[in-house]
C-alpha cells in the first residue's frame, strides 16, 4: 500500500480545513497535506446566485437528509453540504454573520480559555477584508477573506428597513460591529461578482507552495491509531487504497456530519455503538456526534402584486433573465450576483433581553423549495431563533465510510425554541403589515392568516420548516464528561488529533455559521503552531 509521510494532514478541505492548510503550510519546512472528499470545483460555484443550482446537486453537494421525527411533523429534511475544496463555503449562500459577544463569552464561561470575544476578535478581524465604512476597533482590513457591503438595490429594501422601524426595529449600518441588532443589508463573501469561498481566497494562493499537497476526490475513510496516538491516515482515490503517516498532527475539519463519523469510524466514540457494528474501541469518547445543533427556520410568503415589478419573479421572467444576465456581466448586480437573502433583521422576542434572540431574512421574490422562483410574484422571510436549545446527534449506522450518517435533529424539543420562534413569526408579521409594506405585501401565503394561536403556528413550523444549513456541535468543546476536544482543539485522551471546524463549537453562534468556521480555522492553526 502506498504511503507517505507529512507534518501535518488535514481531513477536509472545507471553511476551517482550507484556512488550516494554507496557514500550516506557510514555512516552506513544513510539509502538508489536505484530503478532500469531494472535487476541484463547479463551474456554479463561482457565480453568486449558483448556490441555487447547487443546492440539490450531487455533483457538489454530499445530500444528507435527516431522519424523520416529530419536530419535523415525521418529514426527512435535506441537508446539503459542500462536496468541492472549500467545503460548505463553495455552496452556501455567502452570508457573513461573526454572531454576537455573549456567543463566545459564553464559550468562555463554559471553561474554554481562549474563547471569549475579546479574545476571538482579533482573529475575525486578522482573516477579512472588510470592503465598508465599519468601526476599524471591530472590522479589519487586510486580510484574505474578502467581506463586502451588499451592492443589490431596489424599493423593496428601503420599504422594508422603513417598516421595521416602524414596529421599534432600529436600522444598523453594521450587524458585525458594536451591536447585532437591528436591520440592515446583507454583508456577504462575495467581491467583484464571484464567490468568495476558502478555496479561493485561502487555497488557491497556497497552491504553488511545494510542501502542500491537496488532494480532492480522497474519501478518508479511517484514522490510523496506535495506542492513543494518531499516527496517520487511511484514504482511497479512485479506488486506490492509501496511507499517509504523520510526524506531528493529524486535524480533521471535515464538518459537523463527517467529523464525527471518522472519529467512529476509527474507534473513537460510544463504545457500544462501535462495537455494535463490529468496531473495535480504540477509545471511549460519549460525546461524539451527540450535541447537534441547527437553526430550524420556517419560511413565511407574501404575494406581491406582479404589477409592481418589484420582485424576481417578475423581473427575471423570459427575456428578463437575459437582460439579469446582462446586468450580472457587466455591473456584478441584479439575480446573478445576490447572496441567499440580501436583508436581514435581528429582533429581540421579549422585553429585557441583552441581545437578540432572533433572526429574519429576506429573499426577495416568492420561493419554492431549494431556492427557485415561483411562477407569482412575492417574498420570503426566513425565521429562526439565534441560539437553539434543542439538541440531536449524528452517528454512523454502518461501519462503511460510503454510507451516510443518521442525523437526529430533535427540533423544537426545547420550549424556548417553540416560543421564541412563534414570537419572532409575529415580529415578522407586523414588519410585513407595517403601513411603509401596506401597499406592497398583500395575501399571506405562509403559514397563511388563518394560522394564529402559538399551537397552530408550532404545528406548521413541525410540518413545513427547514433548516438553514448551520449544523454544529457534533464534537462540542468543553472539559464536562460529554466533550470531545479541549480548548485547544485536542480531542480528549488522545495525542497527535484535533478537531477543528463547525463540529466543535458548545453552543450555535448568533447567525450563520461559515464566518465563525473560519475563525475556528484560523485559531486552530495558531495554536497548532503554537504548541510546536
Amino acid at each position: 500500500m502506498e504511503s507517505q509521510t507529512y507534518d501535518y494532514i488535514v481531513v477536509g478541505a472545507g471553511s476551517a480545513g482550507s484556512v488550516l492548510a494554507n496557514r500550516l503550510s506557510a514555512n516552506p519546512g513544513t510539509k502538508v497535506l489536505v484530503l478532500e472528499a469531494g472535487r476541484e470545483s463547479h463551474p456554479w460555484s463561482r457565480i453568486p446566485v449558483g448556490f441555487a443550482k447547487l443546492i440539490d446537486n450531487p455533483a457538489a453537494n454530499w445530500l444528507y437528509s435527516s431522519e424523520p421525527d416529530d419536530g419535523t411533523g415525521g418529514r426527512r429534511i435535506p441537508i446539503p453540504r459542500g462536496k468541492l475544496l472549500g467545503g460548505s463555503s463553495s455552496i452556501n449562500g455567502m452570508v457573513f454573520v461573526r454572531g454576537q459577544s455573549q456567543d463566545y463569552d459564553t464559550w468562555a464561561q463554559l471553561g474554554n480559555r481562549g474563547w471569549s470575544y475579546r479574545e476571538v476578535l482579533p482573529i475575525f478581524k486578522d482573516m477579512e477584508s472588510y470592503q465598508g465604512d465599519g468601526d476599524s476597533e471591530y472590522r479589519g482590513k487586510s486580510g484574505p477573506l474578502k467581506v463586502t457591503e451588499n451592492i443589490e438595490e431596489g424599493p423593496i429594501y428601503p420599504h422594508l428597513i422603513k417598516a421595521a422601524g416602524e414596529v421599534g426595529i432600529p436600522y444598523t449600518k453594521d450587524y458585525n460591529g458594536a451591536s447585532q441588532d437591528g436591520i440592515g443589508m446583507t454583508q456577504t463573501t462575495i467581491r467583484d461578482g464571484r464567490r468568495m469561498s476558502t478555496a479561493f481566497c485561502y487555497l488557491d494562493p497556497a497552491r504553488s507552495r511545494p510542501n502542500l499537497t491537496i488532494q480532492a476526490n480522497a474519501l478518508t475513510e479511517r484514522l490510523l491509531i496506535e495506542g492513543k496516538r494518531c499516527v496517520g491516515v487511511r484514504y482511497t482515490v479512485n479506488g486506490t487504497t492509501k496511507e499517509a503517516r504523520v510526524n506531528k498532527e493529524v486535524v480533521v475539519s471535515a464538518g459537523s456530519i463527517n467529523s464525527p463519523q471518522l472519529l467512529e469510524l476509527s474507534g473513537i466514540g460510544q463504545a457500544e455503538l462501535l462495537a455494535s457494528l463490529g468496531i473495535e474501541v480504540k477509545h471511549e469518547l460519549k460525546g461524539v456526534g451527540e450535541n447537534l445543533r441547527d437553526h430550524y427556520s420556517p419560511r413565511m410568503k407574501w404575494t406581491i402584486p406582479a404589477s409592481l415589478g418589484l420582485t424576481y419573479n417578475d423581473q427575471a421572467k423570459g427575456l428578463g433573465l437575459v437582460w439579469q444576465a446582462l446586468k450580472y456581466a457587466v455591473t456584478n448586480k441584479g439575480l446573478l450576483g445576490i447572496p441567499a437573502s440580501p436583508i436581514r433583521a435581528y429582533v429581540r422576542t421579549r422585553n429585557g433581553l441583552d441581545a437578540p434572540d432572533a433572526a429574519i431574512s429576506w429573499i426577495p421574490f416568492l420561493s419554492t423549495p431549494n431556492f427557485k422562483l415561483a411562477k407569482d410574484s412575492g417574498i420570503t422571510a426566513i425565521v429562526n431563533i439565534l441560539r437553539s436549545e434543542s439538541t440531536g446527534s449524528i452517528h454512523i449506522s454502518s461501519n462503511s465510510p460510503n454510507k451516510a450518517p443518521a442525523v437526529k435533529f430533535n427540533f423544537m424539543t426545547a420550549r424556548l425554541d417553540q416560543e421564541v420562534t412563534v414570537e419572532a413569526m409575529r415580529i415578522a408579521r407586523r414588519i410585513m403589515t407595517a403601513p411603509s409594506m401596506k401597499d406592497i405585501a398583500r395575501d399571506e401565503l405562509a403559514p397563511g392568516v388563518n394560522i394564529q394561536s402559538d399551537d397552530e403556528m408550532l404545528d406548521w413550523v413541525k410540518k413545513n420548516a427547514e433548516t438553514t444549513y448551520h449544523p454544529v456541535g457534533t464534537c462540542k468543546m468543553g472539559r464536562d464528561p460529554m466533550a470531545v476536544v479541549d480548548d485547544r482543539l485536542r480531542v480528549h485522551g488522545m495525542e497527535g488529533l484535533r478537531v477543528a471546524d463547525a463540529s466543535i463549537m458548545p453552543t450555535l453562534t448568533s447567525g450563520n455559521t461559515n464566518a465563525p468556521s473560519i475563525m475556528i480555522g484560523e485559531k486552530a492553526a495558531r495554536m497548532i503552531l503554537e504548541d510546536a
